[in-house]
């Protein structure tokens, strides 16, 4: 199996074309890093975020839901602020949805490895960016 790379292109279109963000890991908790990060998403990136947590809370202003299922389309990108454990569970869960939602990438934080997922996602036409973060990209590449 390869390693996957970020492609520069894809991150840098990512980062900078207005879309819905699922996030999922997003909670009301002000101490993890998925809730500063989804504010500077929603704030600094101009991104319309999507909460999505084991219990459906409401944050940032916007109503939460429990899985990827309940969220209403349309959503172009799954950002997930899960551990590497869990992550490929969410990552099947946006290839199952990626129709209905529209999505067309997972971004998988920094920290959070998963290639087998990643290469399910790239099989299905996914575009995927892993163990990478939004906030520390973005000044990265002068957005």
């Amino acid at each position: 199996m390869s390693t996957h790379t970020n492609d520069p292109a894809t991150v840098r279109r990512l980062l900078t074309t207005p879309a819905t963000w699922a996030v999922v890991g997003l909670s009301t908790n002000r101490a993890r890093p998925a809730y500063g990060v989804s504010q500077y998403v929603r704030d600094g990136l101009g991104m319309t975020i999507v909460p999505v947590n084991l219990r459906g809370e409401d944050t940032l202003g916007m109503t939460g839901y429990k899985r990827l299922a309940d969220v209403p389309a349309p959503v172009a990108v799954v950002d997930c602020f899960v551990n590497s454990q869990r992550v490929g569970e969410v990552v099947d869960d946006a290839i199952a949805e990626r129709e209905r939602l529209g999505i067309e990438a997972v971004w998988l934080q920094l920290g959070v490895i998963d290639e087998a997922a990643a290469e399910r996602a790239k099989a299905v036409g996914l575009e995927v960016v892993m163990d990478a973060c939004p906030a520390i990209e973005s000044p990265r590449l002068g957005i």
